[in-house]
């Protein structure tokens, strides 16, 4: 558990500018405490211990506004940052060195019974408020813009926004930093690439106009 602590420092000291002590990490990090209690859960969970796993999820959610269920499998180096409202489902899968924000939830779409919650692979990095749905993969070095809701798979190295959630950058195995005040806007591009074609036409029909005259 000590190892486990140390990591988790280390990881804070590494995605967060504003950590700037041990102490500060360990009293005032709410992503910290809710991360720490999780891996003591799971631990039990996978023991099979009836009911403390999930007495202690929930006094983790009291304590940090952070629900993960003790069933919800995390990698390595994870960090939440601020982390209020984040939600992680029973089957949920994370990989090594995910980055979430406040606001997340990696849920169901139903009902549905067995694997119902989203696959992370490594170094995936999930925006304020986004949503990851379903039995679906996404995979290595991906970025999820905020306010995205994705609920398709998503390929290695790639950038999603909107909703639904669409791939709009490829980047490879190593992608940039996800900037959320710069991210692509599909939408956006669509009407104004729209408003040119017009444009366009509305010129050539000028002509024919003026040609006829």
């Amino acid at each position: 558990m000590l190892g486990a602590i140390r990591e988790q420092i280390e990881t804070v000291f590494r995605e967060d500018p504003a950590a700037h002590s041990v102490v500060e990490i360990l009293t005032c990090y709410p992503g910290v405490h809710a991360i720490l209690l999780h891996r003591l859960s799971h631990k039990l969970y996978l023991w099979d211990w009836p009911l403390l796993p999930r007495l202690i999820s929930q006094l983790s959610r009291w304590l940090t506004g952070i629900e993960i269920h003790p069933g919800a499998k995390i990698g390595r180096r994870f960090f939440i940052d601020h982390g209020m409202g984040v939600v992680i489902g029973e089957t949920a899968e994370l990989g090594d060195d995910v980055l979430l924000y406040q606001g997340v939830t990696l849920g169901g779409t139903g009902k549905e019974r067995g694997k119902r919650h989203p696959t992370l692979g490594n170094r995936v990095v999930v925006g304020t408020g986004a949503k990851v749905l379903g039995n679906i993969t996404i995979g290595n070095s991906v970025k999820i813009g905020a306010g995205s809701v994705v609920v398709t798979p998503v390929p290695d190295g790639s950038t999603v926004v909107g909703i639904p959630g669409r791939v709009v950058r490829t980047w490879g195995d190593n992608p940039a930093d996800l900037e959320h005040g710069r991210l692509p806007d599909p939408d956006r591009e669509a009407l104004e690439d729209l408003k040119a074609r017009v444009a366009e036409l509305e010129r050539a029909l000028a002509e024919r106009r003026g040609q006829a005259q």
